[in-house]
This record gives structure tokens, sequence and C-alpha cells, in this order.
């Protein structure tokens, strides 16, 4: 089967506009970390946390020889801390089911703690090169803008989306990999969600929303959760309190840190639960893995 023009014309616009991201050139471990980390978060905010990580943790042994407190606070405040927990948890089975190593197979990569279809995808055309079909919000945002005509994808990819996908991907391994880092890329910096440059397209003269004159301006938002006096937020201040903290803490100390005390319970009960915050002693809790006694007890 011939391959659709969009590919060659991406991967040469993807040779001269590739930002130079440490994990592109990292080990299969640095490509998994980065996945986590990259979930529903900036590149900007992930670069140091990223950096600081593989100084400290070049090897799944290393993370899996630290404790859960040791990663959440080096987590630090990326936001989303389950994703600190489960990437702790990876470490641990990779040591003990895969001799250290990330494992290269779809099957095994969704066996790991927080690995789901999108990330297994991307850690087998990134870190190994295989034909997988890569499919982020980036991408499939510009394949519904230039194949569909529409500006934004379904909220939930369908199957149609899927088999689309699979016969415009390259069938080279190598050409693959590249290629999906390559439109990802172009969604990430041409053609944005709320203001993509159609002005400048290299697609323009063959993307469909630009052919039914769609206008390019900025794309129905989601109006997402308010934050300010969420649970969410809550849960994010106990948690930093934690983490700044030597040790454990009385649970009466930490409570105190948010105004609404009944918010307050709710947030630390959820953090417990969660596997975030862990008992310690009968009236302190500390981030699972932390030892001594309990600032704030009697």
């Amino acid at each position: 089967m011939a391959e659709e023009p969009i590919v060659g014309a991406l991967l040469a616009w993807f040779d001269e506009n590739e930002r130079p991201l440490p994990w592109r050139a990292s080990t299969p471990w640095g490509v998994l970390v980065s996945e986590f980390m990259l979930q529903q978060t900036p590149v900007q905010r992930v670069l140091p946390v990223w950096h600081e990580w593989l100084d400290r943790w070049p090897t799944p042994a290393d993370l899996a020889a630290s404790s859960l407190a040791e990663a959440l606070r080096a987590w630090g405040r990326l936001g989303y801390p389950r994703r600190a927990a489960r990437l702790h948890a990876s470490a641990i089975v990779i040591g003990e089911r895969f001799d250290g190593q990330v494992p290269q197979s779809d099957e095994d990569l969704r066996s790991l703690p927080g690995v789901g279809e999108y990330t297994s995808a991307a850690v087998r055309a990134f870190a190994f090169g295989q034909r997988s079909v890569v499919m982020d919000t980036n991408v499939r945002r510009v394949l519904a803008r230039t194949l569909d005509g529409v500006p934004s994808p379904p909220a939930h990819i369908v199957s149609a989306e899927r088999t689309r996908a699979d016969d415009l991907w390259p069938h080279a391994p190598g050409r693959s990999a590249r290629w999906s880092a390559a439109v990802m890329e172009f969604g990430a910096l041409v053609c944005t969600a709320r203001r993509p440059d159609c002005a400048s397209c290299l697609l323009r003269s063959e993307c469909r929303w630009t052919l039914l004159d769609q206008p390019a301006v900025e794309a129905p938002s989601r109006r997402a959760p308010a934050y300010e006096g969420s649970d969410r937020q809550a849960r994010g201040r106990l948690l930093g309190s934690l983490r700044d903290a030597a040790g454990p803490m009385a649970r009466a100390e930490l409570e105190s840190a948010w105004p609404d005390a009944q918010q307050a319970r709710r947030a630390l009960d959820g953090l417990m639960a969660d596997g975030l915050v862990a008992p310690s002693g009968p009236d302190a809790v500390a981030l699972p893995g932390d030892r001594g006694q309990a600032t704030g007890s009697t």
C-alpha cells in the first residue's frame, strides 16, 4: 500500500523542527518515566523533575530500592501524585518480573501499574522503535482536522479512529515510531487546540478543516472543574505539608493546614485510601515508608 503524502510531509517537517527533548535520547526507563510525568502535565513543568529523577534513579532498581515517601517528595508539585506511586510500583514489578529491564511487549507493559493502551504504545514506539499506533490528544486532533474536517476528535477513541490510524501509520518500525513523534510534535507546536497556526501550516492545501472553510479559531473548550477550594486542592495542600515535613505528623496538625475541617478530614481519608498517606501510630500519619516521631504529637 502506498504511503499517504501527509506522512512524508510531516516527517520532513519534523526533521527541521524537532525539539531536543531529553527523553528522546534516553533509555527505555527514561522514556517510561517521561510518559508517566507527561500525562496531563506540560513539557516545561516536566523537564526539571524528569532530570532530577533520572539523576537520582537512573534505573528501575534504583527507584524500587527507595521508599514511596522519597518518590512522592521527589515528585514535588508536578500534580496527580498517584502517578508517582504507580511509577514506584512499576519499578518494583520490573525488578521482580522482568529482570530490571523495561519490558517490550504490549501485554507485559500493560501489566505494570498505571500503564494503559497509550503509555504502552508510546513506550514501544519511542523506547524500542516498534510499530505501534500512538494516539495522544495532539495526534488525534491533527488527524481529526486533516482527514475529517472537524476541529477536535471525539471525547473517547472509537474503533473506526483506531482502524483509520492503523491504515495511515507507516509499516516500517523505525519510520512508524518517528512518524508517531512527528505528528505528536506537529499537534503540540502548529495544530494546537486553541490557536492553530493554519496560515503557515504545511498541510493547509490538504487539510479538510481548512478546505471546508472552517475558521482557524479556538476550539470549543471543556470547562474544567474549579480548583480553588476543591477537594483536589485540599489533598494537594495536605500532601504538600507531609512532603515538607521531616517525618510523620500528628493527624490533627496536618488537618489544620486546610481551613475547612470536614473537607480536610475527607481529603486525608482519600489520600490514605489511595495509598499516598499511611498511619504512623494511633494519632499520626506519614508518607508511606517514613519513620520517626510525629511532629505535633504529645
